[in-house]
This record gives structure tokens, C-alpha cells and sequence, in this order.
């Protein structure tokens, strides 16, 4: 069965993403091909992801321009599944991310909001249920 191989995600400057993705937020750069005239391939996943990466864009048209940072119109659009909250929440707020809330308690497991360089809203998730 196939699977999504890459989300792509809406960047305003390929270098400063790779920089946030990796140095904030621990993933790898899986790729990066200069495709040419400003064009590059570039792929970033968590360390320990199940092949589904996020392909940075750059933003070419006015359209996308102003879709940078809102991907999903203002509401939380991608979720990290962790093994362990704590561990990554405390990595990632000493890495300078923004969290929107405090870490929650929900029935499915323990949460919090961030955002993304661009302002995007993800979800940090231990799940209870699995």
C-alpha cells in the first residue's frame, strides 16, 4: 500500500527553515537539491519518522506568499507523536519555540500548542492510548 511520502510546507527562505526544523525542533534534513533559479528540493523529517517528510516550498506566487504561516487558515494543521513529552517539550522550549498554552492533560494523552517560524500551529502529542 502506498503512503504520503511528503507534506509541503510553505516557506518564505529555504535556509532559515532548514535552520528552525533542525536546530529547534531536532529533525534532519533528509535532502537538499538546488534545483535551479532559486528552486531547491528540500525535504526535513524527525529523526525517527515512518517515511513521511515535510518538502520545504518557497513561496513563489503572491497567493502563496501570503498563505506562509497559515497553512491551515489558523488552527493547529501538523502533529508530532512523542514518546516522550516531557523530554521533547523541555528540548524544544530550550531551543526558543513558542508555545501558544501550557502542557495539557486531555482523555488522549498530553498535549501542547506551538508554532512554527512562520506561525503555523502544531501539536506535541504523547498519545495514552497506544
Amino acid at each position: 500500500m502506498a503512503h504520503i511520502a511528503n507534506v509541503a510546507l510553505l516557506v518564505d527562505n529555504y535556509d532559515e527553515a532548514i535552520a528552525f526544523y533542525t536546530t529547534k525542533l531536532g529533525f534532519e534534513l533528509l535532502e537538499d537539491t538546488d534545483l535551479g533559479k532559486g528552486k531547491r528540493w528540500v525535504q526535513v523529517a524527525p529523526r525517527q519518522h515512518n517515511g513521511t517528510a515535510l518538502l520545504l516550498a518557497k513561496a513563489a506566487t503572491e497567493q502563496q506568499k501570503q498563505s506562509v504561516g497559515m497553512q491551515a487558515g489558523g488552527r493547529v494543521w501538523l502533529f508530532i507523536q512523542t514518546d516522550d513529552f516531557w523530554r521533547d517539550y523541555n528540548a524544544m522550549k530550550a531551543a526558543g519555540v513558542t508555545f501558544l498554552e501550557a502542557p495539557r492533560e486531555e482523555a488522549y494523552g498530553t498535549v501542547v500548542v506551538f508554532t512554527d517560524l512562520y506561525g503555523n500551529q502544531w501539536d506535541l502529542l504523547q498519545r495514552t492510548d497506544i
